[in-house]
């Protein structure tokens, strides 16, 4: 039975997507001088991993970059060749090109070769000395590479008797399992051959590898205690000079003699050889030179453990070892598992998901009003189980909710990249710091926030940051900081971007106001100024540049921001930096709310606005001629907005002492809402009114009510604002 592997493309696509951006993230954190041998070991399996993956599919032109990509990785995390900042712009601008590849298979867009072409010539020449070999199955040219200084002593020997297979199979895993150690290949008297690796990693691995071109339980495998470095290097010196041959290069095809007269399989010299070079006594006092059954190797581990005390130190120290390789193999044994945990599912299935748990809300409300004009004593167990509904459904509706919440890592991740490229293209030097990054919001706004964010981080690094001799004659370090931050507070969640760079100049953000017409003034506040910034066509930079200077950017970001119901504030000290805050909702789809009256109607208050609610004595309320009425709270004198002159109906009290005042705030400012009466909380979903209807000033949507009513949902922002009794600033002295 044939397999169609093509139904298989978009979970390789989304895989190498993964990959591409996990490589990417090591390589940014990296350290050059120092770097950590589990991470040149993670990069290397995103490559290896991707140059598989494509190689399976047959995307060969993928597989060619990342065979050369890894060739050259492996030299590295071996230790033959220093990582050095070259090789990070290197191995980046490889990530760049397979991302290209990548969405020229997935979305049909144009790949240019000449980039392909000018990053494989790069990875070349950083190879130099070790050519790179054409993708045939054969054991590859690292192989060749690794005998001049690589030693694997200390790693595990495994003898793996393979079953009757083809020569070109032979080679091909071979070849993969080169990438784990020492590979020699030999042949049995049956012609069967025999692979002798010696390698640091787990037999898992090695096992996984091998599952690809066989079923494991068709081998033999056994194993030897490893070699010390002074055998090691005694045992290639003396093969390479009987037999002239590499150490990893295939045997000469004598199967028939190799086995009659070579016990060693073609891997070792006489035992008596090796002794006699490297100055060992004997089998018993060194206890190898033969293999075991893998069985007996672990059970006399396990022995030699619960012994410590009477071992030897020599049988203590091997343990030692054996436990400290073990740990990397179960750390990433664990890390497999973990990911294997979890399933991929359309957004379209989340969505209707979630739709669905919306209706049911909405229903869970209408049986719950229909309820609650039951006699409870006649109907005690009714409205025990509608109680019990409400509470699950509630509990329903926040896990499906969680499934489309996200962490704000999503977005930070793509901002170490271009930070670093800008920063080099511009010759100043920054540090990006993040906070936060597991903070989670809804998938919907983690996609609307990617662009508006883009802007912001670009403009500190262009506007924001100095240049390092200005800084360091500034008395600041030579290279600033660019901080990205994300929390909750309250139903919102906040993120900053801030910078210790030179601040905003307040005296060029008035005169360039005043050079394109707008109304500005030297009483401003420096709240006001700050905002000028975000006017159409506005921008205070001396040249256009292709970094900004356009005056294109600034005002679509609070655009974008307002239409996800969402505010940004600006605060800037010169000579100290900038912080543009964004205030975003948790989700669009579901909110908590406060059910008010005003008339017969009911509108639904967001219930993360609110702060307070009360009903005020006539003394504390005065009236501001010509700017409508103002209200007393413990001091503090807040705007009144009458809601039913906003939206002009008739309500039943026209005195805020009669009614109910709802104390907001939005934007740093508050107000108090005079309505009717409170009708309740609960939880709303939310409906779009402006795909449904038209987009109405101060409603930001709409839901259903228990009822069956549909009741308006109130832009809290939108209020304030188009409030005449902010219009004078004179109200809140």
């Amino acid at each position: 039975m044939t397999i169609d592997i093509s139904q298989f493309f978009q979970v390789f696509f989304d895989e190498a997507e993964e990959l591409l951006a996990e490589k990417e993230r090591l390589l940014l954190a990296v350290d050059i001088a120092a770097p950590d041998a589990e991470d040149l070991n993670a990069i290397f399996r995103t490559a290896h991993s991707i140059k598989g993956g494509a190689s399976t599919f047959g995307l060969s032109d993928m597989s060619e970059v990342t065979h050369i990509l890894e060739s050259l990785l492996d030299r590295i995390r071996q230790g033959q060749m220093a990582l050095t900042a070259e090789h990070v712009d290197a191995f980046l601008a490889a990530k760049d090109i397979l991302k290209m590849q990548l969405d020229g298979h997935r979305l049909g867009s144009a790949v240019d070769q000449d980039a392909v072409a000018n990053v494989r010539m790069m990875l070349q020449s950083f190879s130099q000395d070790v050519p790179v070999a054409a993708l045939t199955p054969v054991a590859p040219a690292f192989h060749t590479a690794e005998k001049e200084t690589v030693s694997h002593a200390g790693g595990q020997r495994y003898r793996l008797e393979l079953p009757k297979m083809e020569e070109r199979e032979v080679d091909a895993l071979a070849a993969e399992l080169g990438l784990l150690g020492d590979v020699a290949v030999s042949a049995l008297p049956d012609a069967r051959k025999v692979l002798e690796v010696t390698t640091h990693e787990s037999l898992d691995d090695i096992l996984a590898i091998c599952s690809f071109v066989l079923n494991p339980d068709d081998m033999v495998i056994t194993q030897a205690p490893p070699l010390a470095p002074g055998e090691a290097e005694a045992a290639r010196a003396a093969q390479e000079k009987a037999q002239g041959y590499g150490f990893f290069d295939p045997l000469p095809a004598t199967p028939a003699a190799q086995g009659a007269a070579d016990p060693g399989y073609g891997f070792f010299q006489p035992l008596e050889d090796i002794r006699a070079a490297a100055g060992v006594q004997s089998d018993a006092e060194r206890g190898y030179g033969f293999f075991q059954p893998l069985e007996q190797i672990r059970a006399d581990a396990a022995k030699a453990g619960n012994a410590s005390a009477a071992a030897t130190p020599a049988v203590a120290s091997a343990v030692a070892e054996a436990e400290q390789e073990k740990k990397p193999a179960k750390k990433e044994g664990d890390k497999a598992g973990a990911e294997s945990s979890s399933i991929r599912v359309s957004i379209e299935k989340v969505d209707q998901l979630i739709n669905l748990v919306g209706e049911l809300v909405i229903t869970q409300a209408m049986i719950e009003q229909r309820a609650s004009a039951l006699d409870p004593m006649l109907h005690e167990k009714l409205l025990d189980s509608v109680s019990h509904l409400t509470r699950n459904t509630r509990d329903l509706q926040e896990a499906v909710m969680s499934i489309r919440m996200m962490p704000m890592d999503f977005v930070f991740s793509r901002f170490p990249r271009m930070v670093r490229d800008l920063a080099t293209k511009l010759g100043k030097k920054v540090d990006f710091i993040t906070n936060g990054a597991a903070t989670e919001l809804d998938k919907g706004l983690i996609e609307r926030i990617v662009d508006p964010l883009t802007h912001l981080v670009r403009n500190s690094i262009d506007h924001g940051v100095e240049m390092p001799a200005a800084r360091v004659a500034a008395g600041k370090t030579e290279a600033g900081r660019l901080f990205l931050s994300a929390s909750h507070q309250g139903g919102n969640i906040i993120i900053e971007v801030s910078d210790d760079g030179a601040g905003l100049n307040r005296e060029r953000i008035l005169a360039k106001a005043a050079q394109q017409g707008l109304d500005v003034s030297e009483s401003m506040s420096d709240a006001e100024v700050w905002q000028l910034i975000f006017a159409p066509g506005f921008s205070t930079a001396e040249a256009v540049t292709d970094v900004s200077g356009r005056g294109v950017g600034m005002d679509v970001v609070k655009r974008n921001i307002s239409a996800m119901g969402g505010v940004v504030d600006i605060r800037s000290a010169k000579g100290f930096g900038t912080t543009i805050s964004i205030s975003l909702p948790l989700t669009l789809a579901i909110l908590d709310g406060m059910s008010i009256r005003v008339g017969d109607e009911v509108y639904i208050l967001p219930l993360g606005f609110v702060i307070e609610s009360l009903q005020p004595a006539v003394e504390d309320i005065k009236d501001i001629s010509g700017k409508g009425q103002v209200v007393k709270v413990r001091g503090e004198y807040l705007p009144l907005i009458p809601l039913y002159q906003m939206f002009d109906i008739a309500p039943r009290f026209t005195s805020p002492s009669e009614g109910i005042c709802v104390i907001l705030e939005t934007e740093g400012r508050k107000a108090a809402l005079f309505v009717d009466d409170l009708v309740g909380q609960q939880q709303v979903v939310v409906k779009n009114l402006e795909s449904n209807y038209r987009k109405v000033v101060g409603i930001s949507g709409a839901t259903i009510l228990g009822d069956g009513g549909v009741s308006l949902i109130l832009d809290v922002a939108a209020l304030i604002r188009s409030s005449r009794q902010l219009a004078d600033e004179s109200i809140f002295s």
